[in-house]
């Protein structure tokens, strides 16, 4: 019963609205989740495939396909993924005054409330703010203790040591001294760059504005500049700054004074634009002290930096990108902090070394509140010498507690990283546990790995960019060579708080493949272009190429389409005649595959061409490994009065992943009402069949509702998914805008909750993430979505699902019961090397 996964409890509570689609389509693409179907549908998610989210079929019909043209399929989408993957008007007549006057000009409705705020002495730490007596607390002790023990896959000796809220000065021996020397005495003088790129978190909510006025609420001293680059946004609610062009300003106590009114119009995410940014900050504001802050859209380690909402196709600002900006920029920085969503990256401090002292990033997706700035530029003012690290922790802290505040459930975590430790001690230590990790693989330990791996701290998990907490990807391993990578990177990690809303996040998080293989070319080059050590790409080749490969031996992506058409009447698997199973016949496919030669028709599969796989993978050792560790999905049959599945624990330790997957027909097609992972298990461990004819609802609506995240620790547990929906808030100038509403439920919260949302991009936009939206004010309109399907399998279109709803912030989220005669239901299984398999519908 160990290998079970953890499922989420069902809080039903009656008849539920009626489920029905309504208007003539949205044109959006899929708003739910899953491999792309073979007729005529569009890519999940519509657009930037790091917005895909979720886990999920969208062929829902059609008739068998043999193994050949299967794999053939698949090789033909491997190759192409891999041979082609690459790495409002103007306003400038506002007035700036401190003299009794909102320097915004008109004084527009503030967009969030300034917090208690108690102002302490500079040689003390600042009281940070006082989350209100509503939030839920993280305990003080052994929180993130032994939690090995809850993870089915992983057994370990070890127990994770807490790093939450303990400032470490220590430095390692051999590392290099600080670049910035503090004069002390409050004699030193200190600049702040800030990269306010405003895209549309400023244009849809105002984000940069309640960023701004909090930094013109401190009390500046004249020995801090604070320098503010703005652009990259169509709509800025601030009176003065312009919609057009480039600009900066400097932000003195109660005002925001523009030094450049055009600056151009180049991308923000260009990085001439940010060198010369810098440039212009150290030629006119000459200090001892340089940080620098990058505000915006943040995609971690292979996306960078950045989305200029004027400049769309200009992308965003890769890790090299802000390698070659800070070079030419020529500063060295105190600390460069990022604004933004999961730049708290292994990849981005070892390349940061090299210009700054300290990094200061999130691991997690930010929430819209981003940083709290009068707090810590204040106490700064009041002393210009605190420590870079007292200053980090100022930020940190307020941070953490503004966010607990005001977006109570939302996951939050921010870091402070020493990069000269980083640099003196990590890449020896990554070097070691890539290489005996990559030998575990090689050696017949591949399930240990994607276990390991699958039960990791990710974050962003439902826009599948694959980062993962390595503190804890390292304990998960179990080797000597990942605790001695833990412990470096611990003590590499100075400062570190996270919200009570997320376990398992040390700091520094890695990019590590599994939802998508299709970014491991990028990455790699990513890891060159950069200097990262070549054994740690080697090593997520060779899981990358091992998933891929155990995905080709299953015959292919696989979908519910038997599932549907047996309703009734066949019960076979959909999956069971796709396989291949012998060891023969897998090393036949793979060496074809890697080796270049024809295959059904389809030639030219050359090393070079198939990237990674040809570099990474032996065909001999791989097919033997596949073979004796393979899903049997012919084994998915519903048996007996009361149906249940019964697998041998050997089959169970290959699942990583169970959901229940709920169709509707309405006479015309399919609804997908999502993916919730709401399971039961007999006694002696078969999966019950015993679906109840309900489904997640919000205020008895029904709604597509998708799992993103299960986290378990010491009998406590998190459970994050999303509904896809559009808002209409007029008050903030949104209109049917496409967004996620984030539900969360706890140990605390077992019933659920609206977390906040977050807004979706399509059509290629940016494949960066965006802060969550912050502020879901009670009396938005809600227009919850849903893809429906042809019965034969195809993508039709996004229609709005069900009654419009009015938000309210204590909504209730349970379970009702739908027409179960029209209801569709079955069970996805992922297995280790995340392929997916569906169960005949339920009797």
């Amino acid at each position: 019963m160990d290998n079970r996964p953890v499922g989420r409890e069902k809080n039903v509570t009656g008849q539920g609205k009626d489920v029905y689609r309504r208007g003539s389509g949205t044109g959006t693409g899929p708003v739910g989740s899953g491999s792309r179907p073979s007729g005529g549908g569009q890519s999940p998610g519509g657009g930037s495939p790091q917005r895909s989210s979720g886990n999920g079929p969208v062929r829902l019909g059609g008739g068998g396909r043999s193994p050949v043209l299967l794999i053939i399929l698949v090789v033909v989408v491997i190759l192409i993924a891999w041979k082609f993957c690459s790495g409002g008007g103007d306003s400038n007549q506002g007035y700036y005054d401190n003299q009794g006057q909102d320097y915004y000009g008109s004084q527009p409705q503030q967009t969030h409330t300034q917090p208690p705020v108690t102002q302490t002495p500079a040689s003390s730490s600042v009281t940070p703010v006082t989350p209100s007596s509503g939030d839920s607390a993280r305990p003080d002790t052994d929180y993130y203790s032994s939690f090995f023990n809850s993870y089915g896959n992983v057994s370990s000796g070890w127990s994770a040591p807490q790093n939450l809220k303990k400032l470490d000065t220590s430095v390692a021996a051999g590392s290099r001294d600080k670049r910035t020397v503090i004069k002390g005495n409050g004699n030193d003088t200190v600049t702040i760059m800030i990269y306010m790129c405003g895209t549309d978190l400023e244009s849809r909510s105002g984000m940069a504005t309640s960023d701004l006025k909090e930094m013109a609420s401190a009390t500046i001293s004249d020995k801090v500049n604070i320098i503010v680059y703005t652009g990259g946004c169509k709509q800025w609610r601030v009176s003065g700054i312009s919609n057009s062009v480039n600009q900066i300003y400097q932000v003195k106590q109660g005002g925001l004074y523009p030094l450049k009114k055009d600056d151009g119009s180049a991308p923000m995410t260009r990085p001439s634009t940010l060198a010369s940014f810098i440039r212009y900050c150290a030629e006119n504001f000459p200090a001892n002290r340089n940080e620098l802050i990058l505000w915006d859209h943040g995609g971690g380690s292979i996306s960078g930096y950045g989305y200029d909402e004027k400049n769309q196709s200009a992308g965003s600002m890769s890790l090299s990108g802000i390698n070659e900006a800070l070079t030419k920029g020529g500063v060295k920085f105190d600390f460069v902090g990022f604004d933004a969503c999961l730049m708290g990256t292994l990849e981005n401090g070892l390349m940061l070394e090299k210009h700054a002292d300290y990094l200061i990033a999130s691991e997690e997706t930010e929430p819209g509140v981003g940083w709290y700035y009068t707090n810590w530029l204040t106490n700064l003012s009041n002393n210009t010498s605190l420590s870079t690290l007292e200053i980090g922790k100022n930020i940190v802290d307020d941070f953490v507690a503004y966010c607990n505040q005001k977006c109570q459930g939302q996951k939050t975590t921010l870091s402070v990283v020493d990069l000269a430790e980083l640099a003196n001690t990590v890449p020896e230590k990554l070097k070691a546990f890539s290489v005996r990790t990559t030998d575990l693989m090689k050696n017949g330990e591949y399930k240990a790995v994607s276990q390991a791996r699958s039960n990791t701290r990710e974050f962003a998990a439902s826009t599948k960019i694959d980062q993962v907490d390595l503190v804890h990807l390292a304990y998960n391993l179990n080797t000597d060579e990942s605790k001695a990578l833990a412990d470096v990177l611990l003590s590499a990690v100075k400062y570190n708080n996270t919200s009570s809303s997320i376990t398992n996040a040390y700091g520094i998080s890695i990019y590590f493949p599994y939802q998508k293989t299709s970014k491991v070319s990028s990455a790699v080059a990513s890891y060159e272009a950069i200097g990262m050590e070549s054994e740690y790409s080697r090593c997520i080749q060779q899981f990358a190429s091992m998933e891929v490969s155990g995905q080709a031996a299953s015959g292919g992506t696989h979908y519910p389409t038997s599932s549907l058409y047996g309703y009734g009447g066949s019960s076979s698997s959909s999956s069971s005649s796709y396989s291949t199973s012998s060891s023969d016949a897998i090393f036949s496919l793979l060496s074809e595959l890697l080796g270049g030669s024809s295959y059904g028709g389809v030639s030219g599969l050359s090393s070079e061409n198939a990237g990674f796989l040809g570099r990474s993978l032996d065909p001999s050792s791989a097919a033997e490994y596949i073979s004796a560790n393979q899903f049997d999905g012919s084994a998915l049959v519903w048996t007996g009065d009361e149906p249940r599945i019964r697998l041998s624990e050997d089959q169970w330790s290959l699942i990583n992943d169970l959901e229940l997957n709920v169709f509707l027909d309405d006479g015309s097609g399919y609804i997908d009402l999502g993916l919730d992972n709401v399971f039961e298990f007999t006694d002696d461990g078969a999966l019950l069949g015993n679906y109840d004819g309900t489904w997640l609802a919000i205020d008895r609506q029904p709604v597509a509702y998708y799992h993103t995240g299960t986290v378990t620790e010491e009998g406590r547990y998190t459970i994050t998914g999303r509904v896809p929906v559009y808002i209409t808030d007029e008050e903030n100038g949104l209109n049917k805008v496409r967004a996620d509403l984030l539900l969360v439920f706890d140990s605390d919260h077992p019933k659920g909750y609206i977390a906040g949302a977050r807004f979706d991009y399509r059509d290629g936009e940016t494949e960066t993430v965006a802060k969550e939206m912050y502020e879901l004010r009670d009396g938005a309109a809600i227009d919850f979505l849903c893809d429906y399907y042809s019965y034969d399998g195809d993508y039709l279109d996004s229609y709005m699902l069900g009654d419009a709803w009015t938000f309210r912030s204590d909504a209730e989220i349970s379970n009702v019961y739908i027409d179960a005669s029209k209801a569709r239901a079955t069970y996805k299984f992922t297995d280790i090397y995340h392929q997916e398999y569906w169960t005949p519908v339920l009797p």
